[in-house]
């Protein structure tokens, strides 16, 4: 559908009709008269002195007036209804990289991976499916780094996920400065939209704000935390001597996250294998849903360009005619006389 964004611009087209009218009354009635008006009268090719103007001149400065005209309406294309994706929740992502994160109790098809590979494989998809949210990336270790500030892009959050590597923050755990840091960069969202995803698979070792602490300023906020905890219950461990079985995920501070998660009226997960983990985000994406309200937008193609070039070619061919007649004609050159 072809519109114009100023459609009272078109009004100006009879403006010449009002300089024509002064003229005829202003002039003698034996003076040419030039239809488009005095005020064009510095316009290429066009004169008010001598004889008239030749009619096809006068069209193309006429078109060349309605040309300008319209290009100034802004006439533009406006497309089919589309709908917006309207952001559901403000949802920042906090991801443990400490060096425990290397244990290798996660299984994917038939191999061992590490707790961080697995987070990486199940967060694809989980960003995946958030269209319409804006998601954000916390790493920590040591202590916390914003990695992806709270965007629309997940193609960026993905590419910042998988260039996590572990260690890059530190060897020990500050779950509570993480949880510190997220709440400051979710403030400023709609309360009502805060949520933060914690992983990790140890307890607070590290940080200037204690886990406790972090909780209550998230409550205060109106921040929900959901948190998990990843690692298996239980390993076969080979050595020198022979092979034992141990608990790789005993440094778990599975109390600790239950309290956050409950406190700010969140929920707590246990992560012991790659489907479970799988089946948490799933549970996240029914507890937090994205939200549509059906709000759409038309796409809009500027299309001035084309009347404003028509105008700029007409005047230049207005131009070369006007240099092209005040050019002198050469003489004929003169009849021999008789003898």
């Amino acid at each position: 559908m072809i519109s114009l964004a100023y459609p009272w611009i078109l009004l100006l087209v009879l403006l010449p009709l009002v300089f024509v009218r002064s003229n005829r009354k202003s002039e003698p009635v034996d003076a040419p008269v030039i239809p488009v008006g005095h005020w064009l009268s510095d316009m290429p090719g066009v004169t008010t002195q001598g004889q008239s103007v030749p009619r096809w001149r006068q069209f193309l400065i006429l078109a060349g007036w309605l040309c300008l005209i319209l290009s100034l309406a802004r006439p533009q294309y406006v497309g089919e209804e589309i709908q917006m994706p309207v952001t559901g929740r403000d949802l920042m992502l906090v991801v443990d990289i400490s060096p425990s994160m290397d244990e290798q109790d996660m299984v994917f098809q038939g191999q061992s991976i590490n707790r961080l590979q697995a987070v990486k494989r199940v967060l694809d998809d989980f960003i995946d499916q958030r269209e319409g949210d804006r998601l954000g990336l916390i790493l920590f270790g040591t202590e916390p780094y914003v990695q992806a500030p709270l965007t629309f892009d997940r193609d960026t959050v993905r590419t910042l996920l998988f260039e996590a590597g572990l260690g890059m923050a530190g060897r020990a755990t500050a779950i509570g400065d993480a949880i510190g840091l997220s709440v400051k960069r979710l403030r400023e969202r709609p309360q009502d939209q805060r949520v933060v995803i914690l992983l990790t698979d140890g307890a607070n070792t590290a940080g200037e704000v204690s886990p406790e602490k972090a909780t209550e300023i998230a409550q205060a906020a109106g921040v929900r935390l959901y948190t998990i905890g990843i690692g298996a219950d239980s390993m076969i461990q080979r050595g020198f001597l022979g092979s034992r079985r141990i608990n790789p995920s005993r440094d778990l501070d599975e109390a600790l996250l239950t309290q956050m998660a409950e406190q700010t009226g969140g929920q707590y997960f246990r992560a012991r294998s790659l489907p479970e983990l799988e089946m948490i985000y799933d549970s996240i994406n029914q507890l937090e849903p994205i939200e549509q309200d059906g709000q759409f937008y038309r796409p809009v193609t500027e299309l001035y360009a084309w009347p404003a070039g028509a105008t700029a070619m007409i005047w230049l061919l207005l131009m070369f005619l006007r240099l092209r007649s005040s050019q002198p004609r050469r003489d004929q050159t003169p009849e021999a006389g008789h003898g």
